[in-house]
Parts: C-alpha cells; sequence; structure tokens
C-alpha cells in the first residue's frame, strides 16, 4: 500500500529498510519499524552503491551526497562541516557520504570528476552538483537553495 502523499518515506540509515512517518509527528523521534534505530541522529550515513541506489529511489525527502575519498585533503577537510551540516539539514534531507574509491563504477556512472562534490536529489533525480570543499553554512545554504530552485 503507497504512503499517503502528506507522510514522509525514508530509508533507515542502519538496516536499508524502508520506513513511513506521519508528517504530523515530529520525524527526528522517529525508530526504524525494522532494526529499532533512530531513523535520523544528525550524522551523514556512509552508504555504498546499493545503499546509496536506495536511498535515493526510495526516499521521499531530498539526498544530500559527499562524494570524497580517504586520500583528499579537501574531503577530508569538509568531513567535519559535511557532518555539522547533518545536524542542521535533517531530518528535512537525507545526507549520505559516498567513497569514490570504494565505488569506482557508481562514482563513474556519475560523472565525478572532482573531488570533493555535492550532489543533491529530490524525488528520485539530480537537480543540482557542486565540487570544492565548503563550510557548513555554505553546505547548509546551497543545498537548501538549489531545492527551493527546483521547487
Amino acid at each position: 500500500m503507497p504512503a499517503p502523499a502528506s507522510d514522509l518515506l525514508t530509508v533507515c540509515p542502519h538496516c536499508a529498510a524502508v520506513n513511513r512517518l506521519p508528517r504530523d509527528r515530529p520525524a527526528t523521534e522517529g525508530r526504524c519499524g525494522q532494526c529499532h534505530k533512530a531513523l535520523f541522529d544528525g550524522h551523514p550515513a556512509e552508504v555504498d552503491a546499493a545503499g546509496f541506489e536506495r536511498q535515493v529511489g526510495r526516499s521521499s525527502q531530498p539526498v544530500l551526497v559527499d562524494v570524497w575519498a580517504p586520500w583528499c585533503g579537501p574531503c577530508r577537510m569538509m568531513g567535519p562541516a559535511f557532518a555539522a551540516a547533518a545536524g542542521r539539514l535533517e531530518p528535512g534531507f537525507r545526507l549520505l557520504k559516498l567513497n569514490s574509491d570504494a565505488e569506482p563504477e557508481l562514482s563513474g556512472r556519475l560523472g565525478i570528476r572532482s573531488i570533493p562534490t555535492l550532489l543533491l536529489f529530490a524525488g528520485g533525480r539530480r537537480i543540482a552538483q557542486v565540487s570544492g570543499a565548503m563550510t557548513t553554512e555554505q553546505i547548509v545554504a546551497w543545498a537548501r537553495q538549489q531545492l527551493a530552485q527546483a521547487a
């Protein structure tokens, strides 16, 4: 049975189960119906290719992805800013970290040419992309602005 249009569909960052959250309840209090862990904890979720596909394809909320690599200095510098942005953007956005070295096929399919790169998805499609390290404020402002422009 599909979720009512007013409900939020979100994928658990721990077990990848799809959860329906009524919009009249605080999403920040939501717990996964399968693994019972918090659906939002103010931290980005690390994903592999399958996790990425499930999060982008099944979530009704926008998904902001940080494509990075462990050897990349600017990526490591931006990591804490992206983590802080999760605390500011959740539950309105799902924040994910995708290691381009661990997922080269997906990175290639996404057209990643430089890192760090932020990708913003809404409704299962990419609506914005930007490369280069950013501060927490810049990440938050960019994500909100891009989402507003796409609406």
